[in-house]
């Protein structure tokens, strides 16, 4: 998507995830962290959301997954692989 309403700023370590619609807007703050300082600047915000994710949905609190469900928001962790994938490929298993 081009304009998706989803834009990281910054050029250091501290980035901006700029979010927003007609109807929804607001601001996460990536910074330096015991858990994020191993992923490469650039990667800082996937690596903190994707691990974030990963440890909401560890809970298996029904409450998060009811909040996660009305927004139609899912996650599930994909198989790291030993070279960075590429973003564009699907992410679809197959059987």
């Amino acid at each position: 998507m081009e304009n998706s309403g989803i834009t990281i700023h910054g050029e250091d370590k501290n980035k901006r995830i700029s979010i927003k619609c007609e109807h929804q807007r607001g601001l996460i703050y990536v910074v330096p962290s015991e858990s994020n300082w191993v992923c490469q600047t650039e990667y800082m915000p996937a690596h903190s959301l994707a691990g974030m994710f990963k440890e909401i949905a560890s809970l298996e609190d029904e409450k998060i997954f009811s909040i996660m469900q009305k927004w139609g928001i899912y996650y599930r962790p994909l198989e790291i692989s030993k070279e960075y994938d590429d973003p564009n490929e699907s992410t679809e298993e197959t059987n």
